[in-house]
């Protein structure tokens, strides 16, 4: 296992070199000159050329990639254009946020989809099944941006009972702060919900077929023994990989939420970046996101040898 481990680590270094390289690359090929976005619409060339120096993008292409791999080595992911300081600052001050928004949203989708999902396997071809499913669709189907600006309509206008957006940090108290990152929670995670309760249905209805879960029923063990026990233990191996996607997707999800909410998160940071053409704050969060990613992949794995006494790693 130890080994394993390892050997994932070490793999995983090549993956980020190569979105490191991807990154840098196509921000180059981004049309746009940041020096014109710094400098201001009345500057003239020549202070834009000043910029431009200032900035290093006077520099041939391989001179860049090699001075930004190198601030890379040594922690540095370069200055924002925007901001005026140090892009690992400014990450490290919205990434909590963000955070925190995904783990809200994973803590609400896990806690929904999970019980919905076997309890529509409990009940197939009831109505309780199909209301589960459809809503389930539905929660699928729909854009979270649409549906985050539905439910600030309905609790935060019609109701007025939610704050329509921004945040409100959790020194303040925990019911305000949790009351700002509650509709943001409920819309990123609600078509994670869906896909959750789909696919824990589809893996508990394939798991109730099988012939030890008869068994166990033939036995007069209580039907919740046989479920939690026996069922769903065997069918975490899907889920769990689910999960692991989700909890990714909730990430990456973010740019959008915290857009329409205001939210002074990781996510609203590259939205503005992207517009303003800051290509290191850009750089350093395709970094970030990607390491993220890794690492949730490599911790999924490493659960699958603790959740099914089958899986080996050699």
């Amino acid at each position: 296992m130890g080994r394993y481990i390892v050997q994932r680590v070490l793999a995983a270094f090549p993956v980020l070199l190569i979105v490191t390289l991807i990154s840098f690359c196509i921000m180059q090929l981004v049309p746009g000159d940041p020096a014109v976005v710094m400098a201001g619409p009345q500057a003239t060339a020549k202070e834009i050329e000043q910029v431009r120096v200032q900035l290093g993008l006077d520099k041939p292409f391989l001179t860049q990639l090699g001075t930004w791999l190198y601030g890379l080595s040594h922690g540095d992911l370069g200055r924002s254009i925007l901001l005026g300081r140090g892009v690992s600052q400014a990450i490290a001050e919205r990434l909590p946020i963000t955070l925190t928004l995904a783990f809200l949203s994973f803590m609400l989708t896990v806690a929904i989809g999970i019980p919905a999902g076997i309890i529509a396997a409990l009940r197939q071809n009831t109505w309780i099944d199909q209301t589960v499913m459809t809503v389930a669709l539905i929660g699928v189907s729909l854009p979270n941006f649409w549906l985050g600006l539905m439910l600030i309509i309905f609790f935060s206008v019609v109701l007025d009972l939610l704050p329509a957006g921004g945040y409100v940090a959790f020194s303040q108290g925990f019911w305000p702060w949790f009351k700002s990152l509650l509709l943001p929670s409920l819309s990123l995670g609600l078509l994670q919900m869906g896909l959750l309760a789909r696919i824990t249905r589809s893996t508990m209805l394939e798991v109730l077929r099988q012939d030890y879960i008869r068994t166990a029923r033939a036995k007069g063990l209580p039907m919740f023994k046989v479920v939690a026990k026996h069922a769903f233990k065997n069918a975490l191996i899907p889920v769990v990989t689910i999960i692991g996607i989700i909890f990714s997707l909730l990430l990456t999800g973010s740019v959008v939420i915290e857009t329409v909410y205001s939210l002074p998160g990781l996510g609203r940071l590259l939205a503005t970046s992207i517009f303003s053409r800051d290509y290191p704050v850009i750089q350093g969060g395709l970094l970030l996101t990607a390491a993220m990613f890794v690492g949730i992949n490599l911790l999924v794995d490493v659960l699958y040898a603790f959740l099914d006494p089958r899986v080996r790693y050699d």
